[in-house]
């Protein structure tokens, strides 16, 4: 229980079901200086806000402390990531390693047969293999499955998500009809853990000074400016390079990181087209296809699926993808996730 609308819902719902609920609440970070925001989500208000809906719907509510667990999985992965070049997905990380990994744990300690979380996805068992397959939201507008590309077959035994099939209006006029507290509470949008949304910066208080300070160059080499450091930089990034156009007159745009030389490769945007990937720590929910299959494949969370070919190669956790068409800022770091339909295939990251 986050304190925001939708798990608050899920809650209700399995309780009015006949179920009985534990609240479970993550504190992520150290609160003892009276230290009240921490981004948009995962304040001490927040914390307070999941207790009053646990009360409201007489439930137990506990808070684990994930202070640890937080900072080595998601905030350290973050700024290594950024360190060497890549754009991080940390939401992800937090969801498959805290939620499902590390909550499933103290939730069976707590007795529970199931961890239920407020995101827009679906879990259905196949009946004709037995698996259980991870499913888009209901409300494209809000779906998350993207995000849940890592869980197992394990883990998806034990989920629950109660909101997957609705919408997030019917969401809010649930929690009002029901006079949960937080039913108008606006939802969550950044990085939880970068309140200003400089991500550079935030990257930048965690690293040695000086580190990754280098030159941002063309794509023959030639250096066109100076920078403060590869993780001020992603690929496809047009904004805030301190340069003009390039001598054809054209706008520029990162098109790669080479953290080893400390260079920020720039380009037009035709060198931002890639028609294929590899990706690294797949997992193939329903097990690794023997041959190539037909998917539609998220290189971002908003991105448009693309019609692609998915294989396996020679070590499973690891993919190919050759995309149909050209696609624009393929980015390292990020995930990419195989759809077959409202099916999720499986995900990875791209290298």
């Amino acid at each position: 229980m986050s304190g925001g609308v939708d798990s608050s819902v899920a809650a209700a719902m399995l309780a009015e079901a006949g179920h009985e609920v534990i609240g479970l609440s993550m504190q992520l970070y150290d609160q003892s200086e009276g230290q009240t925001t921490f981004g948009s989500c995962c304040s001490i208000d927040d914390l307070h806000d999941a207790r009053r809906v646990a009360t409201h719907i007489q439930i137990p509510h506990y808070i684990m402390n994930f202070e640890r667990q937080f900072n080595e999985q998601v905030v350290a992965n973050f700024v290594r990531e950024y360190a060497a070049g890549r754009t991080p997905l940390p939401c992800a990380h937090c969801n498959s390693d805290l939620k499902f990994a590390t909550l499933a744990e103290r939730a069976h300690g707590l007795g529970a047969d199931y961890v239920a979380t407020g995101h827009y996805a679906r879990v259905e068992q196949s009946a004709g293999t037995g698996h259980y397959q991870l499913k888009r939201g209901v409300d494209p507008s809000k779906d998350q499955a993207y995000f849940l590309f890592s869980l197992t077959q394990a883990q998806l035994a034990q989920a629950l998500f109660p909101v997957g099939e609705w919408t997030k209006s019917a969401i809010r006029d649930y929690a009002r009809a029901r006079h949960l507290p937080v039913a108008d509470k606006p939802d969550s949008q950044e990085i939880c853990f970068v309140p200003d949304d400089d991500y550079a910066g935030f990257v930048g208080r965690h690293l040695p000074a000086g580190v990754n300070r280098g030159h941002i160059v063309d794509e023959a080499g030639h250096p066109l400016a100076t920078h403060d450091g590869i993780h001020r930089f992603t690929v496809g990034q047009r904004k805030g390079l301190g340069l003009a156009h390039s001598p054809t007159g054209q706008p520029m745009y990162v098109i790669a990181l080479k953290p080893a030389d400390g260079d920020v490769v720039v380009g037009p945007k035709t060198s931002l087209e890639r028609t294929t990937l590899t990706a690294s720590g797949v997992n193939w929910i329903e097990g690794a296809p023997e041959t190539r299959r037909r998917v539609t494949a998220q290189i971002r969370h908003r991105h448009r699926p693309a019609d692609a070919f998915v294989e396996a190669l020679e070590n499973p956790t690891r993919a190919a993808v050759t995309f149909d068409e050209p696609q624009l800022a393929i980015t390292p770091g990020q995930a990419v996730v195989f759809y077959d339909g409202d099916v999720v295939v499986g995900g990875g990251w791209i290298d």
